[in-house]
């Protein structure tokens, strides 16, 4: 019977919470299109008005003027509602979606608590803590092997405060001579005499006179 008459037992979609905000957002826009028109309309009869005296053509214009006005009333009557409904269902909308990602959080900070627990389970308190003194214990044999290996030999391991003056005073000694020294090399008269320089306005026939009378 149901396949005569063409109806199915198949159950449609109900429609969704956007859905709904979508369809009087429609609506909302129908009735604002209508609005725009009413006014218009009330702009022309104004105008009407200013240019008629009182009389009867003047009130039959008031008459349309009032009756759009009532009808202009009742659709914004009717926007206000579908706007207000628009928002409940937005609000709807959101603290929904909020929820779920609330949920969604919730869940995965499940999840990582269960992988922290999991992971901890492994962890052997006392291992690490004995791992830890075998690192003390392989630093402390590294540092005297360290030592062990630079140690000195033929050195003394100790020195004197005597000794050390003694030998800082034997240094200085040891430079104020070799100073004295170097300054009397420099002082000391050369073992050869040069002969006296010639001057350069003698000539050799004035040797020779100078010879002579010698």
């Amino acid at each position: 019977m149901n396949r005569i008459f063409g109806s199915s037992s198949s159950k449609k979609p109900k429609p969704s919470l956007q859905d709904a905000i979508n369809s009087t957002d429609a609506r909302v826009a129908s009735i604002e299109v209508k609005i725009k028109k009413l006014d218009g309309e009330l702009a022309r009869y104004k105008e009407q008005m200013s240019k008629l005296r009182n009389g009867p053509g003047k009130d039959a214009i008031q008459q349309r003027a009032l009756r759009t006005l009532k009808q202009k009333r009742m659709y914004e009557g009717q926007l206000a509602q579908l706007q207000q409904q628009t928002f409940n269902m937005e609000s709807a909308a959101l603290t929904t979606e909020n929820l779920r990602n609330t949920m969604a959080t919730v869940e995965a900070m499940k999840q990582a608590n269960k992988e922290i627990k999991k992971q901890y389970g492994k962890i052997d308190i006392d291992k690490i803590e004995n791992m830890h003194y075998d690192m003390e214990d392989l630093l402390e044999q590294a540092n005297e092997i360290q030592e062990t290996l630079g140690r000195s030999y033929a050195v003394p391991e100790e020195i004197d405060e005597a000794d050390l003056e003694a030998e800082l005073d034997a240094l200085a000694l040891e430079e104020d001579e070799e100073s004295t020294s170097y300054l009397a090399d420099l002082n000391k008269a050369p073992d050869f005499v040069d002969e006296a320089p010639v001057e350069l306005n003698e000539t050799p026939a004035h040797h020779e006179a100078v010879k002579t009378t010698a």
